[in-house]
């Protein structure tokens, strides 16, 4: 694609957008920081529900207040300064909004840190990030106990997970988690401060205002780590500000009204997906209920009964599931008005499943960490079923080859994406900045994508996932698409295989929720919509397939597990 192929698509992409009563004119000059975007629903939703986890609601008011007793608290009672780093390591709770944006009020950088990281894994996201302090749930603090002496962080602030409750509800919801589930302090952080205290000491003394601007850093986003070591990308507050006001636009075009939307969020907040989900939810002032395991379905479809909400956010893996499911398939589904779709690609099958069981069709998204993360998605009342969408208002996409050279219209290529909402780079990581961020501000995803003639773009897969078999193109996301049609499969995933005659073979992992299917019934399923080269030509079953923290379907481990 060429500049003026750029430009021909961006306007083309804007008038569509315009079609569906989005304005494509976004005013980056407004907000200076998230927390000046954050603010004013502090004070136009102040007595409504903010946020809920097990049970126990917190407003918009508690948040403002209890937000601006931490930031207090690490104000004056820590040393922090201005752009140092917290890693924040909790769980879906309410405490997490309000040791986020407290962080943010006294002007640090918050570091996402998932709860069930290795020692390994924990030891390099607190080094590398430089984190000076870090705030954890008390029963899952074994991990972080182990490696804090190897690392820079000088301030634990713990929690339990009722803290925020009432004093009776605390009691006795704090005193089974300790002795019930064994929920204890870990030996070695007896130095560190509950939340309930450093909230008191907070309230002793306002914090002082630290104005940030929009180059300020705000997040340090680690990558997967799917290609290598995480990296942590530099999001700034110009960066989240920009993505929000553009996802704000682009729910113009889905059936929602501000301030009047219970939204679930079962993604771990720790992830970019959940977490720009959680600051939209503050901006709107949507009342979000939080789903602090994912994986137990059972107590999610109990609060998705008793809470009924509007809007809800997922993943294949997640409808899939809920769908089998036939106590989730009795639920009232009647205030249900938008699922929005990220993290991985959304198979037909259960995007068709979920529409037939809730009446609420699927809106896929596609987003990435360095895009803070949002780049498109499909509009609600406009939806095209195997696409990623429209891009959003202010971004501009392109395809490249491997040579970085434009491709033509309706061809495979890589997606390249320039925006408001591109990080700033890698974290004290120049030469993998330059790698994937041009002079130019275009940011090269890895992704493979082909972008139709009314501008919606379809993944075709990732790049580094592509299988070469007899010199032909072959990409995984295509072929588990068509085999989740078959009824006996619950989940798949293909990767390619060193082949002496073929240079590479396609393997495909299958798990079957009969445990009967055979590898020749799977390659003549696949017979009939595939061809030839395409169908696999190994067949591995397994009782589950590797996933990360989000559900994601890990193709990588399953390449490194060989033929175990």
């Amino acid at each position: 694609m060429s500049e003026e192929s750029v430009i021909e698509l961006q306007k083309r992409v804007a008038a569509t957008w315009r079609e569906l009563g989005v304005s494509c004119r976004i005013d980056l000059e407004r907000f200076d920081n998230l927390i000046e975007l954050i603010e004013h629903a502090f004070r136009e939703h102040a007595d409504e529900a903010a946020f809920t986890s097990l049970g126990h609601t917190i407003t918009f008011a508690d948040l403002d207040r209890l937000s601006g007793q931490f930031a207090s608290y690490l104000e004056h009672h820590t040393g922090l300064e201005m752009g140092d780093r917290i890693a924040v390591q909790l769980p879906n709770l309410v405490q997490y909004p309000v040791v986020v944006l407290g962080a943010l009020r006294a002007g640090l950088v918050v570091v996402n840190t998932n709860p069930m990281y290795s020692e390994r894994e924990l030891r390099h996201q607190l080094r590398d990030s430089g984190a000076r302090a870090l705030v954890l749930l008390e029963g899952m603090s074994a991990t972080a106990a182990a490696v804090l002496s190897d690392t820079g962080v000088e301030h634990v602030v713990m929690t339990r997970p009722a803290d925020l409750h009432p004093p009776l509800r605390r009691w006795l919801l704090n005193t089974a988690a300790r002795y019930l589930k064994g929920s204890r302090a870990a030996a070695g952080l007896e130095h560190a401060v509950h939340l309930r205290a450093a909230l008191a000491l907070g309230e002793e003394r306002r914090f002082t205002w630290i104005p940030t601007h929009r180059d300020s850093l705000a997040l340090l986003q680690y990558t997967g780590g799917t290609t290598g070591v995480a990296k942590g990308a530099r999001l700034s507050h110009g960066n989240l500000v920009a993505n929000v006001l553009q996802v704000d636009e682009y729910m113009a075009s889905q059936p929602q009204s501000p301030g009047h939307e219970v939204l679930m969020q079962p993604l771990p907040t720790y992830h970019i997906y959940a977490f720009m989900s959680c600051v939209f939810s503050m901006v709107n002032g949507f009342h979000m209920v939080f789903i602090p395991d994912p994986r137990n379905q059972k107590e999610l479809i109990k609060r998705f009964r008793q809470y009924r909400p509007s809007v809800f956010f997922g993943l294949n893996t997640l409808f899939a599931g809920l769908c089998a499911r036939e106590d989730f398939r009795r639920l009232d589904f009647s205030q249900l008005k938008v699922t929005m779709s990220g993290g991985m690609a959304l198979s037909h099958a259960a995007a068709q499943h979920w529409e037939a069981i809730t009446g609420c069709g699927i809106s896929e998204g596609y987003g990435l960490t360095e895009t803070s993360p949002v780049v498109a998605a499909n509009p609600g009342n406009r939806r095209v079923l195997g696409t990623i969408g429209l891009p959003l208002p202010g971004t501009r996409v392109k395809l490249v080859n491997d040579a970085g050279e434009p491709v033509p219209m309706g061809e495979p290529g890589e997606l390249c994406v320039q925006g408001p909402q591109v990080m700033q780079g890698y974290w004290n990581r120049p030469e993998d900045t330059a790698a994937v961020l041009d002079e130019r501000g275009w940011f090269h995803t890895g992704d493979i994508a082909v972008i139709r003639e009314d501008g919606y773009l379809k993944i075709v897969d990732r790049k580094k996932d592509m299988i070469l078999v007899s010199g032909f193109n072959v990409y995984p996301n295509e072929l588990e698409d068509v085999l989740y049609e078959h009824d006996d499969v619950v989940e798949c995933a293909a990767i390619g295989v060193p082949d002496d005659e073929t240079g590479e073979a396609v393997r495909m992992f299958v798990v079957s929720r009969s445990g009967q299917l055979t590898a020749e019934a799977v390659r003549e399923f696949m017979r009939r919509s595939l061809t030839g080269y395409k169908v696999p030509k190994q067949v591995v079953f397994r009782d589950e397939l590797p996933k990360s923290n989000v559900g994601k379907i890990l193709r990588r481990e399953l390449k490194e597990q060989g033929d175990a």
